[in-house]
């Protein structure tokens, strides 16, 4: 009896599903690389974490082959000098195994360029106390074929300045940035990152306030291919030669004001902020002298007055 319904869950069980890929060094067909270790990943909502384990062929090549699960997504990934590569999820359906799977690893290098392709500033309207939160989305490039990494463990890979008056700095939605927050550091006014940059671009986004006691902010953007800023506020505007207004846009109900620059984007962006007006250093401390003057006056002067008669009853 046993036997039976041992055979008769055999019948009625899935095929196991099959992929098959090629690990390479660079967009290269020819340039497979033999000797890597390969890991399957599982990821469901139950459960997740690696299935099996190869090491690729002569060729490059690896077969995974494994009990398929409906309800999760599986993806490949493959250790190069020193770095984890992960693939895309891939088709593991058993009726139709993706048999094409290419795997890219790089060499690496701390001196390979990265550029920050777009940087886009998003800065909201002063709350209770009047700070403002800043969305800073970058946009980084490795445009060539060699992964950057820090000269050392203790070394960023890539660095940007933030405005100096930035204060409680952090990594904004996850879904969003493709480094992870792990991997951004926070000094001073700059942002790090710490992990290496593959070829492609990467998005960072990340989040700060601007404490309500500035009434400007400015923030070195020189050499990126295109700067947009996004302003909340009536009043708040862009200072600066090559900043023009150009439309509003809604995001969530809330509409801002987009700056662009009418060439290629200035070095610095300076954001003047709306609120009391700009003073020079001494007009305050005048201003509170003239009022002392006026009220010792008008007490001598009180004290130095005769006091008035009084009516006989």
């Amino acid at each position: 009896m046993n036997l039976a319904v041992l055979a008769a869950a055999l019948a009625f069980a899935p095929p196991p599903a099959r992929v098959v890929g090629h690990v390479l060094n660079r967009e290269d067909a020819a340039a497979t690389v033999a000797g890597v270790r390969v890991v399957l990943h599982r990821v469901g909502r139950l459960a997740q974490g690696p299935v099996d384990t190869t090491v690729t062929d002569a060729a490059g090549r690896f077969v995974f082959q494994y009990a398929f699960d409906s309800t999760a997504s599986y993806l490949v990934s493959a250790r190069y000098a020193g770095i984890e590569y992960f693939s895309p999820p891939i088709a593991a359906r058993p009726a139709r195994p993706d048999t094409a799977l290419r795997l890219v690893v790089y060499d690496t290098s701390s001196a390979a360029p990265v550029a920050t392709k777009s940087r886009t500033l998003v800065v909201g309207s002063a709350d209770a106390v009047g700070a403002r939160t800043i969305i800073d989305w970058l946009v980084i490039d490795n445009r060539g074929a060699i992964t950057r990494v820090g000269r050392d463990s203790t070394r960023p890979s890539w660095g940007a300045a933030m405005p100096r008056e930035a204060r409680n700095p952090v990594v904004g939605d996850a879904r969003l940035s493709q480094i992870s927050p792990e991997a951004v550091d926070f000094r001073a006014d700059s942002i790090f990152v710490l992990a290496p940059i593959s070829p492609g671009p990467k998005e960072v986004l990340v989040q700060y306030e601007i404490p309500g006691s500035a009434r400007r902010f400015m923030l070195p953007v020189a050499g990126i291919d295109s700067v947009d800023v996004f302003l909340e506020e009536r009043g708040a505007r862009v200072e600066g030669p090559g900043w023009i207004a150009r439309d509003s846009q809604l995001f969530e109900g809330r509409r801002f004001t987009r700056y662009v620059s009418a060439g290629p984007p200035p070095a610095m962006v300076t954001v003047v902020l709306p609120g009391a007006p700009d003073l020079p250093g001494y007009v305050l401390p005048t201003l509170v002298a003239l009022m002392g003057v006026g009220l010792a006056g008008a007490a001598w002067y009180r004290m130095r007055r005769p006091p008035a008669p009084t009516r006989p009853h």
